[in-house]
């Protein structure tokens, strides 16, 4: 279970550095993406027609990124690696505490979702945003940046993706299957905290 979980931050921050590196390149060339740059393009008309403001969903960078990042990688890694025993033990909690029964299975998921969603999710942004702003060398200020310039944005995507996920994980998926289910949608959430704790603006 947590190597699974670490496999699969690691897989989300890959495809995170593979999409600015995209998009860095893309920026880059002479007159902006190309029409063979495909993958450039697409992502360019996307952040056009990004309804939310600049920065707000994936923080554009003003820098160059490395070639590949591997100390980021393994910070992402770590962290899924750590999270997935408190991620099983809350899912078990919320098992106990909202059982599913016959006649009110909807009911009960509604609850965890709820619970999950105002408890859970806060705390787990806080945490990620502290520890890899921490394992990056940054100190107290430096957090406090980062809460003052990601964490309210990242809180409202969350809102956006996981109470629909969470529904489903709770109401459909067993118990034993919760978490590696939760673990394969949160590579597309991973890899958007990714580019946003990468982003320059903190």
């Amino acid at each position: 279970m947590m190597v699974t979980n670490a496999v699969l931050g690691g897989i989300a921050d890959t495809v995170a550095q593979s999409i600015t590196a995209i998009r860095q390149r893309a920026v880059r060339k002479l007159g902006g993406p190309q029409k063979n740059d495909f993958i450039a393009i697409e992502l360019h008309e996307l952040d056009k027609k990004n309804p939310l403001p600049p920065g707000e969903l994936i923080p554009a960078s003003k820098n160059l990124p490395p070639p590949f990042d591997f100390e980021r990688l393994t910070r992402f890694m770590a962290y899924g690696f750590m999270l997935a025993p408190v991620q099983f033990k809350w899912f078990q909690a919320l098992s106990r505490t909202f059982p599913l029964a016959r006649g009110n299975g909807t009911v009960a998921a509604l609850k965890r979702v709820a619970c999950d969603q105002l408890v859970f999710a806060p705390v787990g942004l806080a945490c990620f945003f502290t520890f890899m702003t921490v394992a990056e060398g940054g100190g107290r200020r430096a957090v406090v940046r980062k809460f003052q310039d990601v964490y309210l944005p990242a809180l409202k995507a969350n809102f956006i993706l996981w109470p629909t996920v969470q529904v489903l994980n709770f109401r459909v998926i067993p118990i034993q299957f919760q978490l590696p289910f939760v673990s394969t949608v949160g590579i597309i959430w991973t890899a958007y905290l990714s580019l946003t704790n990468a982003s320059d603006g903190v």
